[in-house]
């Protein structure tokens, strides 16, 4: 067999010039914990599941994944697959600001208005794709509606509860910080925060400036009131689909400097990560005939890949400060596959 030849990628194949994008139909329905909102990007196929994203915490859908999905690789994947991205309540684009008062939904409570998602659009399967907030959320709904969830992508994801530790540095972070200071530091290293690069200088004035910032700190207080999701390796409590990890190589949750990317994978890496999840499509049945090269390593390994979650691992490593372990424990049949970038 011919050797396989390793192919640098490059972040360079935006939306090209004249392309046009995808038509957007955007809904609301009511739900038992208030109205949610989402955005679909093109038609159904059939035997397919949806692709379905939910956003982190000081983003929306758009800000969170356009990068991502208008890269120029990734469009081989949504000629494939229908699209629903989730934001979540009060983060859309000209969402009004919330009463005082009013009680926002916990992390649990937005899992629980998925399948009213999935019932007005009449999708029985999905292929969720989550960051940090929103890699819990789709979690969560895929321990409770196991039969509806095919696979999942979680970048940045931490499935542990905040630790009393956790709360007393978030409390102090709070007197001398602001909540948009607090929420880059979630979304970014320390060190990128310092560099202050474009990316950065954007998303500081984006979350600066938010009109809608009230209803950005009921998701990030939601998000820090989160549950443990009380995943144990070989234990009743397991996702039963196959699960792909990301972790940028900077992300406050990785504390290992392994590749080239930053807090951020899908904003600076769009290219690794979408060659990553081709991958992972391939190893649920779909895109067989998808053209691909060999992802580039850098200083280490950028992929790693296990039958299963009990697989041998070459290196520890953590999701977050406060987790024990790096990984998300996944049952037959499903496997987890494994990327920093």
């Amino acid at each position: 067999m011919a050797e396989l030849q390793e192919v640098q990628i490059t972040e360079e194949k935006p939306l090209l010039p004249g392309q046009t994008p995808e038509a957007a139909k955007t809904h609301s329905v009511e739900t038992p914990y208030g109205s949610v909102t989402f955005t679909v990007y093109g038609t159904p196929k059939p035997k397919r599941p949806a692709i379905l994203t939910y956003h982190d915490v000081g983003l929306n859908y758009k800000s969170c994944f356009q990068s991502l999905f208008q890269f120029g690789d990734m469009q081989e994947i949504i000629q494939n697959f229908v699209r629903v991205h989730v934001d979540a309540p009060g983060m859309e684009e000209g969402a009004p600001v919330f009463p005082l008062g009013y009680q926002y939904p916990s992390l649990d409570q937005l899992a629980d208005m998925i399948p009213c998602i999935l019932q007005y659009l009449n999708f029985s399967a999905i292929i969720g794709v989550g960051v940090g907030a929103g890699a819990y959320v789709l979690s969560r709904y895929a321990l409770t509606h196991p039969d509806t969830v095919e696979g999942l992508v979680l970048i940045n994801i931490d499935p542990n509860a905040k630790g009393w530790m956790d709360w007393a540095a978030h409390k102090l972070t709070g007197l001398t910080s602001s909540i948009s200071e607090m929420i880059l530091g979630h979304l970014f290293s320390q060190e990128e925060l310092s560099g202050n690069s474009e990316l950065i200088q954007k998303y500081r004035n984006i979350i600066t400036h938010a009109p809608n910032l009230d209803n950005i700190e009921l998701y990030w207080n939601s998000y820090n009131n989160r549950r443990d999701l009380n995943l144990e390796r070989g234990g009743a409590v397991t996702l039963k689909c196959p699960v792909m990890l990301v972790v940028g190589d900077q992300a406050p949750h990785e504390d290992a400097v392994m590749a080239d990317s930053g807090g951020q994978p899908q904003l600076t890496q769009p290219g690794k990560l979408t060659e990553a999840f081709k991958y992972f499509l391939q190893g649920m049945g779909y895109m067989a005939s998808s053209c691909m090269t060999r992802l580039s390593r850098s200083r280490t390994a950028s992929l790693t890949s296990a039958a299963s979650i009990d697989g041998n691992r070459s290196r520890s490593r953590t999701l977050s400060q406060s987790s024990e372990s790096g990984t998300l424990p996944s049952g037959p049949p499903g496997h987890t596959m494994e990327v920093s970038c």
